[in-house]
């Protein structure tokens, strides 16, 4: 697409079926960067990456020509392979239906990144059922609360 200039940020939340607490810290790094990996794979621009044992947050430079479901399906599918080859659970590992995704502009870049970076320090004090909440709200993203964290 020559002559094409964009600015696409985005922020994009998911979760652990049932938001179960199961991705163990010590394989946090090797998740990051097999997600990395998919992420570079479909020519987006990771800006950063970070996961708590319930849910995976990612800050991207989106491409225009690209599909935000497409992307996600390959994070999420390609991921839950990964883990299960890996074996990191019992049983069958599977990310929740849907994820969240939060536009941003370049000059708070700097402010997100800082957030995607402490989630473990932020996590001790917030739970991510109330983090999620708060950026649908923030961003005035419609959403029914009787199935928003509803058990899978």
């Amino acid at each position: 697409m020559a002559n094409t200039y964009t600015q696409i940020y985005l922020q994009i939340v998911f979760a652990v079926e049932s938001r179960q607490n199961v991705i163990d810290p010590q394989h946090n790094d090797e998740l990051q960067k097999y997600i990395t990996g998919i992420i570079t794979a479909q020519r987006q621009k990771l800006i950063a990456i970070n996961n708590t044992p319930d849910h995976v947050h990612i800050l991207i430079g989106q491409r225009p020509d690209s599909e935000l479901s497409d992307l996600m399906g390959d994070i999420k599918s390609g991921s839950t392979n990964f883990i299960n080859r890996k074996r990191w659970v019992r049983g069958r590992f599977s990310w929740q239906e849907g994820f969240g995704a939060f536009s941003y502009s370049h000059s708070q870049l700097t402010s997100v990144i800082r957030y995607i970076q402490n989630q473990q320090e932020h996590h001790q004090k917030r739970s991510f059922h109330d983090e999620y909440v708060s950026l649908l709200d923030k961003f005035d993203v419609p959403y029914d609360k009787r199935y928003i964290f509803k058990a899978v």
